[in-house]
């Protein structure tokens, strides 16, 4: 009788955790991003960009390399430092400078 009374209290707390977890997980859902607008050179300059955008403009950024996954970590990091990423997937490193001036240990480019 009592593995009976304890088996339905550990149901009955496992159900109620899997509802506020699910409670929880609906309140705190953030809202997707909306595009400021349409403008393809939003996001170029420095500190245009917020860094929830970084991801796309990365993903357009690394489109084209054939080392995909390297290029999406350090653009995302320039990103995140920047909030900025060049237009194009190559070069035109001018319009964002601190994307352009972060250098490795070796003194080259750490933005792709």
């Amino acid at each position: 009788m009592a593995r009976k009374q304890i088996l339905e209290m550990f149901f009955a707390v496992v159900l109620l955790n899997c509802l506020l977890l699910a409670q929880n997980h609906s309140i705190s859902e953030a809202p997707t991003p909306q595009p400021h607008s349409g403008d393809p050179m939003r996001g170029v300059s420095e500190g245009s960009l917020e860094p929830e955008e970084c991801g796309g403009r990365c993903a357009g950024r690394c489109s084209k390399t054939a080392f995909k996954k390297p290029c999406m970590f350090f653009c995302q990091k320039c990103c995140a430092k920047c909030l900025c990423v060049p237009y194009g997937t190559y070069g035109n490193k001018q319009s964002c400078p601190c994307y352009n001036e972060w250098k490795t240990k070796r003194g080259g480019p750490k933005c792709p």
